[in-house]
């Protein structure tokens, strides 16, 4: 019972996680691999703050919206200057450049030993010690995320992020800034993206630098191509898929490093079957 209860968290977790890239690279057609980077700010905000500073976990989450939001407008600035592959490209530094601080700079992060003892949140004064009541928050939290991207994909503001990917150039010839709508649109995005992060250090207990590498995003990536651009239901779809897939390896009874090679092969050819068969994804709006 413990298994599927920690299964159905990590899918929870993941499932934000799409919903947050998606708004970006599905809606909004901007290819960001800088996912990982918010994501592990969001969890280091979360240990530093519980373990550190002696504060609340919502105080966390509120400190890693700060953090995330102010980062994320800055850099958000610079990237809406860029499309295509050199927007996936300076998204990608961010991730590096991220990685690379929460490593090396030991004074603050510990560095490649981690945070221990991250503990989890209290609600109403109500301690979530139980994986059981973790997956009732974590499943609240799934249900308002999926409302709010529905919320921004049916709103004024949605269909102008929509109307930014499909032809930016007329979209602006028709007076909307669009480095102002994409600039909001990654800063919500980063925003999501640190909330999860703080959920997830909570409930491991544990984090190190590993855990928020670029290959994290481009996992992310993957999900969010697999259930589909653009579709809420998609994004949950795939993180569903993906969270899953490895675990029936598990039951094979393969070797820890067979199941982790045969792993990645079955990713690989998954991402590259659903390119060529159904390249807008199960529930996608748009092509890649």
């Amino acid at each position: 019972m413990e298994y599927l209860i920690n299964l159905a968290i990590l899918f929870c977790i993941y499932g934000m996680l799409a919903l947050s890239l998606n708004l970006v690279v599905g809606m909004t057609g901007l290819l960001s691999l800088a996912q990982a980077a918010f994501y592990g700010i969001g969890a280091y905000a979360c240990a530093i703050g519980m373990t550190s500073l002696g504060l609340g976990f919502f105080t966390t989450v509120l400190l890693g919206i700060l953090v995330n939001g102010v980062l994320a407008f800055i850099v958000g600035k610079i990237l809406s200057r860029f499309q295509g592959d050199y927007y996936a490209i300076v998204s990608a530094g961010l991730s590096i450049i991220v990685f690379s601080v929460l490593l090396n700079w030991k004074d603050l992060t510990n560095g490649p030993l981690g945070i221990f003892g991250i503990s989890k949140p209290a609600v109403f004064g109500y301690q979530l010690s139980s994986n059981l009541a973790y997956l009732l928050l974590c499943l609240a939290a799934v249900v308002l995320s999926y409302f709010f991207y529905n919320l921004i994909d049916k709103s004024s503001f949605g269909r102008t992020l929509k109307a930014i990917r499909e032809d930016e150039q007329l979209t602006r010839s028709l007076g909307y800034n669009t480095k102002h709508f994409k600039s909001i649109i990654f800063v919500i995005s980063a925003v999501m993206s640190g909330v999860v992060g703080a959920m997830f250090a909570s409930y491991i207990a544990f984090i190190d630098p590993s855990t928020f590498q670029l290959k994290e995003g481009i996992f992310l990536f993957t999900i969010i191509i697999v259930g589909g651009l653009s579709s809420a239901r998609g994004s949950i779809a795939g993180a569903l898929i993906l969270i899953s897939l490895p675990e029936i390896l598990r039951f094979i009874g393969l070797p820890y490093e067979t199941a982790a090679q045969l792993q990645q092969i079955i990713y690989g050819g998954l991402l590259v079957l659903m390119m060529v068969l159904k390249p807008q994804g199960l529930f996608g709006k748009y092509k890649m």
